[in-house]
């Protein structure tokens, strides 16, 4: 008996990277993003989230710049590849989305000015 419970804890700690490497990306920007209130430029970053539902923390960081950590809301949807989905419309190229193989990250508005 001891030892079934020995074979079980080991599997448990092996699966627990496999978990945490789901919701870590990579991701690239072709061109300067708009991301929450702070614009950031092309490259390529990393993208993690947390959270245990629906909603979600997304940071997006890169070596050597300060992160930038947004609310989203996860969406499980598969996908044939990556996809930066972002709106022109304000001036600037605002992320509004972010696909990847098996979710979709779309992020929340942010409050209006005084709210």
């Amino acid at each position: 008996m001891k030892r079934f419970f020995g074979c079980a804890l080991i599997l448990a700690l092996f699966s627990i990277p496999a978990f945490a490497a789901g919701k870590s990306q990579n991701i690239s920007f072709s061109t300067a993003v708009k991301v929450g209130s702070r614009q950031i430029p092309a490259g390529d970053y990393k993208l993690t989230w947390a959270g245990s539902g629906p909603d979600v923390q997304i940071t997006i960081a890169k070596r050597g710049t300060p992160a930038v950590t947004v609310p989203a809301h996860l969406v499980e949807q598969n996908h044939n590849s990556q996809a930066v989905v972002t709106d022109s419309a304000s001036g600037a190229n605002v992320l509004k989305s972010i696909e990847l193989s098996h979710v979709t990250l779309v992020m929340e508005n942010p409050p209006a000015q005084g709210q």
